[in-house]
């Protein structure tokens, strides 16, 4: 027994020697860390005092001491960043749906302005930018080297003024002038259109009004077909969509889910991490639910359509997301300013990030352009003028086999038909959309 205690005792002692000659290295190290912080920061106060002393104009030394902060943060990623007092108070007016610009989320990639999507009926969407256009010069200055903000300055302006901007995209030649005039951008979260017997929930943004407007319109939708024994399914529209707010998306994605994850959120300590789980109650009382996507959907649309594909609850259909799968924290700072800081990556049901790869839907479906100077086709009406049928034959046969009512729903299913055809000229991945519910419809043996 006093061989055990004593071995015990020496095992003990003999941890405590081990852990004293572990811990002085790491101290000295940690210590030699903060020196050089410090001797950092010193260095930092010694280049301000030399700006400000002896650069050739007199500078602002509140400016300077921004351009520092944001320099700083625009380091760590495209989406941290400083916001100043006017930059904050139009971030909190933006996310309630109302502001002045062009109409454009913009990021920066390789030293270049690039949109992530044009927002719906805005000057920008008007005049024909599109997602993924690279912007070069604004007024023919370039924007290459300049910060994500100081571009977005330049394209600030009063309300009714004029703006030029130069813009590469791919597949064209050169570079082209887009002339747009800046108005007052009010935001829409959600237009809803009733498709034949579809549904189409058009969301634009994720702002304050996101899900109240779903909930209700989509509720007006369903009535104006008949009620919901009436509808065939859901298309959730979320092309150009440039995401917005995480508590919007959650609630969005629950509207149509029961129950699940719908996303988990992951920052740097493990215990800051957050899940997010749907609740009772499908908006869309368990219909089909096709998701729209392309490249200018991106962060909180990414969530909605992540979550719902996981679960299978939703089709994705269209061409890959943007790829932004970050979460950022707006931190209040002393003077009414503010700091844009990214806190985590978001992950979807299954565990997958999205960060630089985006949600790939289930059926790609590319959105054909339309050249400006192409030619509009001839319609069917003109090119099938002198088409006949039997009965455009004289002395042809009724048809005695149908009563009034088949007859005149023969003609209602012809039309929805034709309706289909249309829209596949006007909008060809919407019409695929329909298509999907309209298919999913005929072989549901519940119908």
């Amino acid at each position: 027994m006093k061989k055990f205690v004593m071995a015990a005792i020496g095992g003990v002692l003999a941890g405590g020697v081990v852990t004293t000659q572990v811990a002085g290295p790491l101290i000295a190290q940690e210590a030699a860390k903060n020196s050089s912080i410090y001797e950092q920061l010193d260095l930092f106060g010694d280049i301000f005092e030399r700006i400000r002393a002896q650069y050739v104009e007199e500078v602002d030394e509140s400016e300077l001491i921004e351009a520092a902060i944001n320099g700083m943060l625009i380091s760590l990623d495209p989406h941290s960043s400083y916001l100043s007092p006017d930059d904050a108070d139009d971030m909190r007016v933006q996310t309630r749906g109302e502001f002045g610009g062009l109409g454009i989320e913009v990021t920066q990639e390789e030293g270049f302005v690039k949109v992530v999507s044009p927002i719906d009926d805005t000057p920008a969407d008007e005049a024909g930018i599109e997602a993924g256009d690279f912007i070069t010069h604004v007024d023919g200055e370039s924007v290459l080297g300049l910060t994500l903000d100081e571009a977005v300055d330049m394209m600030r302006g009063p309300v009714g003024s004029e703006i030029i901007i130069t813009v590469v995209r791919e597949g064209a030649d050169e570079p082209f002038d887009v002339t747009i005039i800046r108005d007052t951008i009010k935001l829409t979260a959600v237009r809803t259109r009733t498709q034949g017997d579809s549904v189409v929930l058009r969301v634009t943004t994720f702002n304050d009004q996101t899900f109240p407007n779903l909930e209700a319109t989509l509720k007006e939708a369903v009535e104006e077909i008949g009620g919901m024994d009436s509808v065939n399914g859901f298309v959730l529209d979320l092309r150009n969509n440039p995401g917005g707010l995480l508590t919007q998306a959650i609630k969005v994605s629950d509207a149509f889910l029961d129950k699940g994850e719908i996303v988990s959120t992951r920052g740097r300590n493990p215990q800051d991490g957050d899940r997010y789980n749907a609740t009772e109650g499908d908006l869309a009382e368990g219909k089909p639910i096709v998701v729209l996507i392309n490249g200018g959907s991106a962060s909180a649309s990414e969530i909605v359509a992540g979550a719902l594909q996981d679960h299978r609850r939703a089709i994705v259909v269209g061409t890959k997301s943007f790829g932004k799968g970050s979460v950022q924290t707006v931190m209040p700072l002393k003077g009414d300013g503010a700091m844009r800081l990214t806190t985590a990556r978001y992950y979807t049901p299954s565990g997958r990030s999205i960060q630089a790869l985006g949600v790939s839907p289930d059926i790609v479906v590319e959105q054909p352009r339309r050249s400006p100077n192409e030619e509009e086709e001839e319609d069917d009406t003109a090119t099938n003028r002198f088409s006949r049928s039997e009965a455009d034959l004289r002395g042809s046969l009724d048809n005695d086999s149908l009563s009034e009512d088949e007859r005149r729903q023969i003609e209602e299913d012809r039309k929805k038909a034709e309706d289909a055809a249309a829209l596949r000229e006007e909008d060809y991945q919407l019409a695929y959309a329909i298509d999907i519910l309209t298919g999913l419809t005929a072989l549901d043996p519940s119908e």
